[in-house]
């Protein structure tokens, strides 16, 4: 007999618990990643052998992104969600059954199909490269489609994992897909970073570690998923009418999803035709700009999809599942906004602090660390409006609107396209020296990003009602972060010349000793100001804080 569906008179479960977790697992794939990179920068810092290792990566990154974010968890989680609240385990596992074997087939047809049309995916991503170059990144390409292959079918456990909330495990095994690849530039890096050929080689070996960080990320991740399915069997059945459902939004979702990450292939392409190095240091500044988006825009619209789904699927009346809608949807705003417009003003302000501890090392100097903070500092142009848009279109997918969030979708590529190429056009052409047209990319992703946002916000609001955040609170963070920004920058401004020091086995740099101390410094000012005003969020955190520190 089935359990009761979930009466919308209750009050809404937080799920600041649930958003807690996944971004505690994000956070240690970002550590990770940001290691990745700092490596990374160490052996190759901003060269062609960077340039065609970045470029080829962007695919892997589409594809998970795409399957991961976008269509399983658009599509699955919501019907695999509403099953499980009903108590039907064996139709939800019927589902996953399903899905599972029709993903393993397409990922063997798309990854033949990669390796086969390796010179096509090399020529529309990086049409400015070529020589040694493109030979590097044509090699790359067919190293990595078989990782790319086992990184989507990690989407299916993905999946499965947060529609049952085990949202830890989703979120915290890219660490081992960042280990892998740290591990291979450190064991075949020395003795190849001072030659040209030596880079390239490296770039080779670094690909076939990203093959073995996707394996070990589905080792880890494939058997708590499979053991949370309930009769999990190979299955082709897609006339079931739950399995309808699912690939009935199937098309509008890719497209959706696609025309999202087609947006950053394309600036990929346009910085490949800008100069060299662009490319690179534009994978660089988006490996910190995506903290902030992974950390508190994805943590809390991937806590909160599954939760939706089950409010738009219980019974009541229409007013009451959509005033349970807005109460979440205004709560998880709220939450996204006190954390990413902190991050927007240090990236603007301290941008240059936060690039040099960690990355500058090695073969990653001074020079580097300016060209990649002007990218950081115009990505920051649309760093809240991307962050709340995720939480939009999860309250759409929620509701089975897959239509809305794809049209929307297509606006905002058309408009980055547009802005994107008058920028490497201006470089192309000399006007502006190559680190402008690069933050021009981003800048201009960042004014479509705004478009979009309003967008969906206007028709979400025609859906379910108005809901805010509220522009007083809004203006408190801003005050906030900015007053924070200030002090943190002037004690930038005063701090003496700071020598290298010796922890244990290890070397601290004057670059990373100086970010402790300045961004520790605004991060403290910024909570202790917002405590003060009586932030919601800050009180909350420092009743934490105070538990910890009073055990």
């Amino acid at each position: 007999m089935s359990t009761p569906e979930p009466s919308p008179k209750r009050p809404a479960r937080r799920s600041s618990g649930a958003a807690f977790l996944v971004a505690a697992g994000i956070l240690l794939s970002r550590i990770a990643g940001l290691v990745r990179q700092r490596v990374f920068g160490r052996y190759l810092g901003i060269s062609p052998a960077a340039d065609a290792y970045t470029a080829a990566l962007r695919i892997p990154n589409f594809l998970q992104n795409l399957f991961g974010e976008g269509i399983l968890s658009a599509s699955f989680i919501p019907v695999y969600s509403r099953l499980l609240a009903q108590g039907d385990e064996e139709a939800a596992g019927k589902v996953a059954s399903v899905v599972a074997s029709l993903l393993a087939l397409a990922v063997g047809a798309l990854t033949l199909l990669g390796v086969i049309a390796a010179p096509v995916i090399v020529t529309i991503v990086a049409p400015g490269f070529h020589g040694d170059v493109r030979e590097l990144t044509l090699s790359l390409v067919r190293i990595m489609f078989p990782g790319v292959g086992l990184l989507v079918l990690s989407a299916w456990c993905l999946g499965v994992l947060n529609s049952h909330r085990r949202f830890f495990n989703s979120y915290v095994a890219p660490v081992l897909w960042n280990a892998a690849i740290v591990a291979s530039l450190v064991i075949f890096g020395r003795g190849m970073v001072g030659s040209r050929a030596g880079q390239f080689q490296l770039a080779i070996w670094a690909g076939w570690g990203m093959v073995a960080g996707a394996a070990l990320q589905l080792g880890f991740l494939a058997p708590s998923a499979i053991a949370l399915v309930k009769r999990l069997r190979p299955s082709l059945d897609w006339r079931n009418a739950h399995v309808r459902d699912v690939l009935g939004s199937f098309p509008n979702i890719v497209a959706s999803r696609g025309v999202v990450q087609l947006s950053a292939f394309i600036d990929q392409a346009l910085a490949t035709l800008i100069g060299s190095g662009a490319n690179a240091a534009m994978f660089y500044a988006q490996t910190i700009y995506l903290v902030p988006v992974s950390l508190f825009g994805m943590s809390v619209s991937a806590a909160e999809l599954p939760e939706m789904s089950q409010i738009s699927g219980a019974t009541g009346t229409p007013g009451e599942v959509q005033a349970r809608l807005r109460e979440r949807l205004a709560g998880g705003l709220a939450r996204i906004a006190y954390f990413v417009i902190p991050s927007v003003v240090a990236f603007l302000a301290l941008g240059d602090v936060v690039v040099a501890a960690l990355f500058q090392t090695g073969a990653f100097g001074r020079d580097g660390t300016q060209f990649v903070w002007l990218i950081l500092a115009g990505s920051t142009v649309g760093l809240l409006a991307t962050t709340q848009s995720r939480l939009f279109s999860s309250t759409f997918y929620a509701l089975r609107d897959t239509r809305t969030p794809l049209r929307f979708a297509v606006i905002r590529v058309a408009l980055t396209a547009a802005l994107g190429a008058l920028a490497a056009w201006a470089s192309i052409r000399g006007w502006w020296r190559a680190q402008y047209g690069a933050a021009g990319l981003t800048a201009s992703a960042g004014l479509a990003g705004w478009l979009e946002f309003l967008l969906l916000r206007r028709a979400l609001v025609a859906r379910i009602g108005r809901f805010a955040v509220g522009a007083r609170a809004l203006a408190t963070l801003w005050g906030a972060a900015l007053a924070a920004g200030a002090a943190a920058f002037a004690l930038r401004s005063f701090l003496p010349p700071l020598p290298s020091l010796r922890i244990l086995f290890f070397r601290v740099s004057p670059p990373i000793l100086v970010g402790v101390i300045v961004l520790g410094a605004f991060g403290l000012a910024y909570l202790a100001f917002t405590v003060a005003l009586g932030v919601g969020e800050a009180r909350s955190i420092a009743r934490r804080v105070r538990r910890i520190l009073g055990r």
